[in-house]
């Protein structure tokens, strides 16, 4: 599967160029520096969700082992810089994820904002599986390769499991859920289009 059928499967409108790899090995401290902070903000984001729908049971069973596989993965990228060397660096301003989180609903009901965090977490699984996949595929480091290529499955399931629990959660109105999910797709080809392509950051 090549980087644009990859996109497609994942519903994703914009594929990213696959040079990105290319040019992100000349800087491996950097995005792995980068992808250590998405993996410990994926964990948070799914520990947040859990604290302000507790009562949701569905989401809570569903969530919890998900923090678990996130905060693995921060461990699991803090040993492959240990193995370089290298040090966890500072947390930087994530701009394509703020810009996602713009897109959410922030009234309404309770189960409607609930959905829109739901599609956010998938909406960004769905685009780390891309990108783990494309390095994957391009970068010249052999350990590497199948470090991401088993990231990109268990990003694979976590993006079906956030859609999933997003059609869960409106179980009579799947059709609403449907076109929100366009929608955010949409808007994430948009911020794409908008921001200055950066090989040191995962997103």
């Amino acid at each position: 599967m090549d980087s644009l059928e990859s996109t497609t499967v994942l519903g994703l409108k914009l594929p990213t160029d696959p040079r990105w790899a290319n040019a992100a090995e000349m800087d491996i401290k950097e995005i792995l520096n980068d992808h250590a902070w998405c993996e410990q903000k994926a964990a948070s984001t799914c520990i947040t969700i859990i604290v302000h729908y507790s009562d949701y049971q569905y989401i809570v069973e569903a969530v919890a082992p998900v923090i678990t596989e996130e905060w693995g993965h921060f461990r699991l990228v803090l040993r492959e810089l240990k193995k370089r060397g290298f040090e966890l660096g500072p947390q930087r301003k994530d701009i394509y994820v703020n810009e996602v989180v713009k897109f959410q609903i922030k009234g309404g009901h309770k189960s409607i904002q609930l959905v829109d965090k739901l599609l956010t977490s998938a909406l960004i699984e769905a685009r780390s599986c891309e990108r783990f996949k494309i390095l994957s595929k391009e970068i010249s480091d052999e350990s590497l390769k199948r470090f991401y290529h088993d990231l990109m499955v268990a990003e694979a399931g976590h993006y079906r499991l956030f859609l999933d629990l997003a059609y869960q959660t409106l179980p009579d109105n799947g059709e609403y859920v449907k076109n929100r999910w366009r929608e955010f797709l949409e808007e994430e080809r948009r911020i794409l289009l908008t921001l200055e392509p950066n090989p040191r950051r995962m997103h």
